[in-house]
């Protein structure tokens, strides 16, 4: 059976093939090459969920105790008793602006976060409802139109000015993307199929998410030693900068309840420190890339 004909290099719609050799190249600001944003998660995790919700499965052992979840609910709430103010406090001594990936439990929650977040100038980035309600394919368009709406009006009424979205765990459908767009939304952190930022059909931008980079991902579900992964944030920008393309984007994802721990903040601390010491890197939060990017545009 011949099968039949596919979109070059894609199985959907979402947005074109594009490789890399056909793309204009541009810089950052400055003339840089490459460009970061650190990515503050803000999130409310539920004891028990509702029923018919859904978390991303790969949250197991020692991250999952069952329904109700008391041992997940305490680890994170760690990071927004505890944890998050360490960072807060790292972010101010090295100057350094952030984006806040925060879910509509978190902002309702935790007023003196939000606010501590919004009296520095950093960017809210809207991150779902809670961290245990992962959008999928399970819920129809109607009901995933819906919960956009609700926690787009919901975090603007608390902590205005998000114009980025991030699905919990990258949870998306089909029609994420162009739902999105619908709903005013600028960008996304949700694709990591490219170094660059690229527009999908629907005219949303995506902008590349902290992926190998975000502290839960790695330290967490691949279990690489906290030691390292300094090293492989600077291997990253050290290879990216020497590359001659421009237009490249690195994200950090950095969770209060993971590097905020107290025998892991001293290489959050390290790794900050080493980027902000960089001159060949340009810095500045996710919506600003998002808008120098769409700026850029040819």
């Amino acid at each position: 059976m011949i099968p039949p004909k596919l979109p070059r290099g894609m199985d959907h719609a979402i947005h074109p093939y594009s490789a890399q050799p056909d793309r204009p190249d541009f810089r950052w600001p400055g003339g840089r090459r490459v460009a970061v944003y650190l990515l503050l998660h803000l999130e409310h995790t539920e004891i028990a969920p509702p029923e018919g919700t859904h978390r991303d499965p790969r949250f197991r052992g020692a991250f999952f105790s069952g329904n109700p979840d008391w041992t997940t609910y305490t680890q994170r709430d760690y990071g927004n008793r505890i944890g998050a103010w360490r960072i807060l406090d790292l972010l101010d001594r090295l100057r350094l602006p952030a984006s806040v990936a925060v879910n509509l439990m978190a902002a309702q929650r935790h007023p003196e976060l939000v606010s501590a977040c919004r009296d520095r100038g950093y960017e809210p980035v809207a991150h779902g409802i809670s961290a245990s309600r992962m959008v999928t394919s399970r819920i129809t368009e109607a009901e995933e139109a819906a919960e956009i709406a609700l926690v787009r009006d919901g975090l603007s009424a608390l902590w205005p000015g998000a114009t980025g979205w991030l699905g919990q765990d990258h949870g998306a459908t089909a029609a994420t993307s162009r739902l999105l767009a619908e709903a005013g939304f600028g960008y996304s952190l949700d694709w990591a199929n490219d170094d660059e930022p690229y527009r999908h059909a629907s005219g949303l931008l995506a902008l590349p998410p902290p992926g190998e980079w975000d502290d839960v991902q790695t330290l967490g579900l691949r279990r690489v030693p906290v030691t390292g992964w300094p090293g492989l944030v600077a291997e990253a920008l050290d290879r990216l900068s020497a590359e001659p393309r421009g237009g490249r984007v690195l994200g950090l994802g950095i969770h209060p309840w993971m590097l905020g721990a107290p025998h892991r903040v001293r290489y959050l601390a390290e790794a900050l420190e080493a980027l902000a010491r960089r001159g060949d890197v340009h810095i500045a939060t996710a919506g600003a890339l998002a808008a120098e990017a769409l700026s850029q545009e040819h």
